[in-house]
C-alpha cells in the first residue's frame, strides 16, 4: 500500500495549552508506522514533573482512575473539566482499552472496526470537550444498510419520524408486506415507549411480532449483532429496544452513521490524555495496577497514593484480581468475540460504499478504509459474536472472506497480505435479564466504570463513555 510514513505521537501527553489535538488527528491517516521506544520512558514522560500535580495536599484532592479505555478516560476528562486532578493508570502502551490502535507489520490499525451513530451524544460531547472535532474525525452519513444484490435501505433527510418510515418504505429487497410489518413493529415499540416487559430474546420478540424471515435476516438480526454483539437467539430484546429508541426512533440525526476516519486511539483516547495533562493530571501508560488496597481512609495503588477516591475502569474479568469481593458480581457473565481481518490489496481496489453488509457469509460487514481514511486498498472484514467462523483455521477463514470480497469487486487480485485480530472477550453477552453491577461498589470511595456497568446500552463505545461520566459525577457528589 502507498502509505505516507507519518509516525504516531509518543505517549507524552503533557502538551502546552493550545496545541490542538483535533487538527493533528484530522491531518494524519489511520494507518501509521509504529515508533519504537521504551514504554516505561514514555509513561514517565507522560507523568513528568512539568505537569505532575504536587500531591502534597490532603488525600481528598487525589483521584485515581485504573484503566485508560473509553470509560476510564471519560471519567478522567469529566473530573478534569470540573477542576479535579486525576492520576490515570494504564497497563497498555496505547490508550483506548478494547477499542484502541494496534500495530500490524509496522503500521497502526484498530484492534476491531467500530462505528458510532448520531445518538452517541455523550461520546460526541466529550470529543468536543477535549478538542477532537467530530466533524473532522468522523464521516457522517444518513443511515444506510446495504447487502449488495439483496437489500438496501437509506434514510432520507426528512424530519423524524418520517425519515424512518420512508427508509423502510423505500427499502430495496423487501416486499410491501415485509415493509409494512417493519413499520408496524416500530410503531408498536413507540406505543409501548420502547419498553419490552418481560425481557426475552430478540428471536422470540420477533416471533411474537410475526416478523417475516427475510426482514429478520436483512434488517433486525444484522442490527442486533452490530449493536449488541450477541446473536439474536440469545440477545436481550429489551436492550435492543433501547438502541432502537435512540436511533431509528430518535431524531433524524440520531440515526446517522458516524464512521471513524482516524484510528480509535486518535479518535478520543489520545486527545483525552492530552486534555488531562493540560489540566494538571497524569496518564501513566505501561503502568499496570497490580494491587489496590484500603489503608485507613485512603486507597493505595501499589506504592502510589494515598487516594481518597478511585474509579475502577478495567475489564470486568479483571475485577477479581484487584477487588476479590467484587468477582461474584460478574461471575455469571459470558463473553462474545469480535474478529477483524485486514486485507491489503493494490491501491485501486475499492468497495462501492464505505461500509457494506455480507448476506449469509463468513464476514458480516466490510469496510473500505481507503474511502474512510486514505488507506487505499485496505479492506476490513468484521465478524461479531460467536459463530461457525470460530471453528475454522485462520487461513480457511481468510480465504473464504476473500472470496466474498471478490463477489463485490470485479477482477479482485489475491491479497498482498492478510492479518486477523481476534478479541475473544470483546464484550459481555447481552442476554435477557442480565444482572449488571452498578457504579456504586459499596466500598468507600470506590466506583466502577465500564461498558458492562448497569445502564440502558449494550457494550458499545457510548455505553463505556456514559458509565465513565456517571462515575465521575458520583465522585464529584461524594
Amino acid at each position: 500500500m502507498n502509505l505516507p510514513p507519518i509516525p504516531r505521537p509518543t505517549a507524552d501527553f503533557a502538551q502546552p495549552a493550545g496545541s490542538g489535538s483535533a487538527e493533528q488527528c484530522s491531518a494524519k491517516p489511520c494507518l501509521r508506522p509504529a515508533e519504537g521506544g521504551d514504554a516505561g520512558s514514555a509513561a514517565a514522560a507522560a507523568s513528568g514533573s512539568r505537569h505532575t500535580p504536587p500531591w502534597d495536599g490532603p488525600a481528598a484532592e487525589k483521584i485515581a482512575i485504573i484503566g485508560a479505555g473509553y470509560a476510564g478516560l471519560s471519567a478522567a476528562v469529566e473530573l478534569s473539566a470540573a477542576g479535579r486532578q486525576v492520576d490515570v493508570f494504564e497497563a497498555s502502551r496505547v490508550p483506548g482499552g478494547r477499542a484502541r490502535a494496534t500495530q500490524i507489520e509496522g503500521f497502526t490499525v484498530d484492534n476491531g472496526q467500530h462505528i458510532l451513530i448520531g445518538a452517541y451524544t455523550e461520546t460526541l460531547r466529550l470529543m468536543r470537550v477535549v478538542g477532537a472535532d467530530p466533524d473532522q474525525l468522523l464521516k457522517r452519513t444518513p443511515l444506510r444498510f446495504e447487502f449488495p444484490g439483496e437489500f438496501a435501505m437509506s434514510a432520507p433527510r426528512l424530519p423524524a419520524p418520517l425519515h424512518t418510515a420512508f427508509a423502510l418504505l423505500l427499502a430495496q429487497g423487501l416486499g410491501w408486506r415485509e415493509k409494512w410489518a417493519a413499520i408496524r413493529l416500530m410503531r408498536g415499540l413507540q406505543a409501548d415507549k420502547f419498553q419490552i416487559e418481560p425481557d426475552t430474546t430478540v428471536t422470540k420478540w420477533l416471533d411474537a411480532n410475526k416478523a417475516p424471515s427475510r426482514q429478520r435476516r436483512l434488517l433486525w438480526e444484522p442490527i442486533c449483532i452490530a449493536a449488541l454483539n450477541t446473536p439474536a437467539d440469545r440477545a436481550s430484546a429489551r436492550v435492543l429496544a433501547n438502541v432502537l429508541r435512540d436511533s431509528l426512533g430518535g431524531s433524524r440525526s440520531a440515526s446517522d452513521m458516524l464512521l471513524p476516519q482516524v484510528d480509535l486511539s486518535a479518535l478520543f483516547p489520545e486527545p483525552a490524555a492530552e486534555f488531562i495533562a493540560r489540566h494538571g493530571g497524569t496518564v501513566r501508560l505501561g503502568r499496570r495496577a497490580s494491587s489496590l488496597r484500603r489503608e485507613g481512609d485512603a486507597w493505595w495503588i501499589d506504592d502510589a497514593g494515598p487516594f481518597a477516591q478511585v474509579v475502577l475502569a478495567v475489564a470486568p474479568y479483571h475485577l477479581g484480581h484487584l477487588v476479590p469481593e467484587m468477582a461474584p458480581q460478574v461471575a455469571h457473565f459470558e463473553w462474545e468475540p469480535i474478529v477483524t481481518s485486514y486485507f491489503s490489496y493494490p491501491d485501486w481496489v475499492r468497495l462501492a460504499q464505505p461500509m457494506l453488509g455480507v448476506d449469509a457469509g463468513l464476514a458480516q460487514w466490510l469496510f473500505d478504509r481507503g474511502r474512510l481514511c486514505g488507506q487505499y486498498g485496505l479492506i476490513a472484514a468484521v465478524i461479531s459474536a460467536r459463530g461457525r467462523h470460530l471453528d475454522l483455521p485462520a487461513a480457511e477463514l481468510e480465504r473464504g472472506i476473500h472470496q466474498e470480497i471478490a463477489r463485490l469487486v470485479p477482477d479482485l487480485p489475491a491479497p498482498l497480505s492478510v492479518q486477523t485480530i481476534t478479541e475473544k472477550r470483546a464484550t459481555f453477552a447481552c442476554v435477557p435479564n442480565l444482572q449488571r453491577p452498578t457504579a456504586r461498589t459499596g466500598l468507600p470511595g470506590l466506583w466502577l466504570a465500564g461498558d458492562y456497568v448497569a445502564g440502558d446500552y449494550p457494550a458499545t463505545l457510548e455505553g463505556a463513555v456514559r458509565s465513565g461520566v456517571a462515575a465521575a459525577r458520583l465522585v464529584l457528589a461524594a
